[in-house]
C-alpha cells in the first residue's frame, strides 16, 4: 500500500434516526435531541460527528447540512462531516455555496464526505436525475466544487453543469474548500477516489477487502501522476454493544433490515462490530490494521437508547483504543 497513513486513529459519529419503529420517544422527540448528542461526544472525547443524506429514503432521514450546522454551533471542537453526501442529486453550485458558508462558521471544520447512491432509485426520479448518470455527475460536480471554492473567478465546460466565468464570495475558511472524501466500494469508485478525491469512505466491507481497495486506490492515485498528502482512510461501522455476540446480532439485524428496506441478516453478521466491548475494539483494531485512520460508528439503538450505547462505547471501547489515538 502506497498511502501516506496519518499516526493516529480519530473516532467520530454518524448521527442519524433511528428506523419507523424505532422512534420510542414520547413527543416525537426523535430528530430533536442534537444539542445532548452534541455534549455527549464532547465530554466523551470524540473527534467528530457525521451526518448521512438522503431526499428519500426508507424511512425518515434530516437534512445533513443543516443538522451539521447546528452542531457546528454547540461544538467549537468537534469536525464535521457528511458520511456521505449525495451530490449527484443536487447541481453542484448551490452545494457549493452551501458548503462553504458551513466552512466558514465552523472556522474550517468541515469534511466532505459525498457518493453517488443508487439504491433507492425513487429519489433520483423525485430530483429529476437519471439514475445512470450518477457515477459521471459525482466526478463533474467534484471538479466544480474545487473551481467554486477556489474564490477565483471560474468557468467550466461540462457535460452536465457549464458554466461562464463566476466567482463564489467569500470563500471556504479552509484554502482550496474542505477536504472532499468520496464513497464507494465498487472498483470505478475507487478509482474515482484515487484520481480526484483527498479520502475514501467505505461501509459494509471487512478488513481484507477495505485493504485492497486501498491497494486500488493507490494504484489509480499513480496512475493519475497524483502524489497523495493526508488521504483520508475512513470507515462507517455498525456498532451494538451487548451482553454477548449472538443477543446484539439480533438486535442489528432486525434493526438495519427495517432500516433499510432489505434482509440484512448476513450483512450484519460479516460487517458489524457486536457484543461485548473488547469484541467491537477487536474488530476496530483490525480495520486499523488494514489502513483506517478515520472510524465513524453508527451506534445501533432506538432514539431513546442511543445515549446508552455512546456512553458505553466511550467509557468501555475507547480506552482500549487508547494506544491507537
Amino acid at each position: 500500500m502506497d498511502l501516506p497513513l496519518e499516526p493516529r486513529l480519530s473516532i467520530g459519529y454518524q448521527h442519524v434516526l433511528a428506523p419507523t419503529g424505532y422512534d420510542d420517544r414520547e413527543g416525537a422527540a426523535a430528530g430533536r435531541d442534537l444539542p445532548e448528542v452534541v455534549r455527549l461526544l464532547d465530554s466523551l472525547g470524540f473527534d467528530s460527528i457525521w451526518s448521512g443524506d438522503h431526499v428519500a429514503f426508507a424511512g425518515p432521514i434530516l437534512d445533513p447540512l443543516v443538522q451539521l450546522a447546528q452542531a457546528a454551533a454547540l461544538s467549537e471542537r468537534l469536525r464535521i462531516g457528511t458520511a456521505v453526501y449525495l451530490l449527484p442529486l443536487r447541481h453542484p453550485a448551490p452545494v457549493a455555496k452551501q458548503v462553504a458558508t458551513l466552512d466558514t462558521i465552523s472556522n474550517g471544520r468541515v469534511i466532505f464526505g459525498v457518493g453517488v447512491g443508487g439504491e433507492f432509485p425513487l429519489e433520483f426520479q423525485l430530483c429529476g436525475v437519471p439514475v445512470e448518470e450518477r457515477g459521471a455527475r459525482l466526478s463533474e460536480g467534484i471538479r466544480v466544487l474545487r473551481k467554486l471554492w477556489s474564490g477565483e473567478a471560474a468557468s467550466h465546460d461540462g457535460s452536465f453543469y457549464p458554466f461562464p466565468e463566476v466567482a463564489i464570495n467569500p470563500p471556504p475558511a479552509q484554502p482550496g474548500g474542505p477536504p472532499i472524501w468520496c464513497g464507494g466500494r465498487a472498483d470505478p469508485a475507487l478509482r474515482r477516489a484515487g484520481r480526484i478525491a483527498d479520502g475514501w469512505m467505505s461501509y459494509v466491507v471487512d478488513p481484507e477487502r477495505y485493504r485492497r481497495s486501498l491497494e486500488t486506490i493507490a494504484a489509480a492515485a499513480a496512475d493519475a501522476d497524483r502524489k497523495l498528502d493526508r488521504f483520508g482512510t475512513s470507515h462507517l461501522l455498525f456498532v451494538r454493544l451487548d451482553r454477548d455476540r449472538q443477543s446484539a446480532l439480533a438486535f442489528a439485524a432486525k434493526f438495519l433490515s427495517v432500516r433499510y428496506a432489505m434482509d440484512f441478516s448476513r450483512a450484519a453478521e460479516r460487517y458489524c462490530a457486536l457484543g461485548e466491548p473488547e469484541a467491537v475494539a477487536d474488530a476496530i483494531r483490525a480495520f486499523h490494521a488494514a489502513g483506517m485512520r478515520h472510524l465513524v460508528i453508527n451506534v445501533l439503538a432506538p432514539e431513546s437508547g442511543k445515549a446508552a450505547q455512546l456512553q458505553r462505547f466511550g467509557d468501555q471501547v475507547m480506552p482500549l483504543l487508547a494506544d491507537l489515538r
